[in-house]
């Protein structure tokens, strides 16, 4: 999808559309789960399931038809097969639209790559069965859905994703005293959020604080929290030679990548918020991955998800 016209901001409409891609996220070998109670994730209870756990002693109240009969002959005593009982968990999708996203030298915007992603991951988990909820802000903005089985409710969660973007050709202008950065999102989460449950952060990640690695080691605690970090290619390196023009809110700034002083400055930048990032992510014990403005959202999940589509 890269080119040379970056596409700044998707539509609702856009965004209804990528259940499409999100359906071919699934594999077909995997049959469909037909239980109201039945979801993407397995809980510790013990009952009668599709997946197989082990083979224990029969007790009293145990159902005969899971007697294992070759173990129980091979042990001269009744065997029980027990399995892992599959149920519904709730799925949060927190995504930042802040103005850092506003930005892209190839692909889409990041927010519009942010936006994908969730919108993709709120499909999957809907089909899946599992409740669908979310956090979307920006530096003005911050949207509380509640986890909920119900298509409405992730149509309300992609709404936001469409509103909550920056659009216009001018960037956006940072509010005064923002209070609604990603550390807000992620203490507001905590509210919000039921033990158990499979957190996506959606963001640049390009401010980060000392209080982020403690709001999601917080997080990650109680719950399998999962960091999707969209970047550009701008903020891996920069081209080897060449005059190039960046849009700021008082207008485009101008850089000589060929200037070696210039080079070595940026690259310093980068690896030094490299290493933060990396720094919090291990801290906190949380899963990252890297997807690029200039790839396809649904082709790079497809190598993040498990099989049949799960995400996790």
């Amino acid at each position: 999808m890269a080119d040379s016209s970056p596409a700044t901001f998707i539509t609702l409409p856009e965004l209804v559309r990528l259940q499409a891609d999100a359906r071919a996220l699934k594999l077909p070998s995997v049959k469909p789960v037909r239980s109201r109670q039945a979801g993407l994730r397995q809980s510790r209870q013990k009952g009668r399931g599709m997946t197989f756990s082990e083979v224990r002693q029969y007790q009293p109240g145990d159902d005969i038809r899971s007697i294992d009969w070759r173990v129980t002959a091979r042990r001269q005593a009744p065997h029980t097969k027990l399995y892992e009982e599959e149920r519904e968990r709730p799925v949060l999708l927190i995504v930042d639209l802040g103005p850092t996203l506003f930005f892209a030298s190839a692909g889409a915007y990041k927010q519009v790559r942010s936006a994908q992603v969730a919108a993709l991951l709120a499909w999957l988990a809907l089909w899946a069965g599992d409740q669908v909820g979310g956090l979307v802000f920006n530096d003005r903005d911050l949207a509380v859905l509640r986890p909920a089985r119900r298509r409405k409710s992730v149509l309300r969660l992609l709404d936001h994703l469409a509103n909550h973007q920056h659009q216009g050709k001018t960037p956006p202008t940072p509010a005064t005293n923002a209070s609604h950065g990603l550390d807000t999102a992620l203490a507001e989460a905590r509210r919000v959020t039921h033990t158990g449950s499979r957190v996506f952060i959606i963001s640049d990640f390009m401010n980060i604080t000392e209080q982020t690695t403690t709001l999601l080691g917080a997080m990650s605690r109680h719950n399998s929290v999962s960091a999707i970090r969209i970047q550009d290619p701008l903020e891996k390196a920069l081209p080897s030679s060449g005059r190039f023009a960046v849009a700021g809110p008082d207008g485009p700034i101008w850089f000589d990548a060929s200037n070696p002083r210039f080079q070595q400055a940026w690259q310093d930048k980068i690896d030094a918020h490299e290493h933060r990032l990396a720094d919090c992510f291990r801290a906190s014990g949380v899963f990252s991955a890297t997807l690029s403005t200039g790839e396809d959202p649904a082709t790079a999940l497809r190598l993040l998800l498990g099989p049949g589509g799960r995400i996790g």
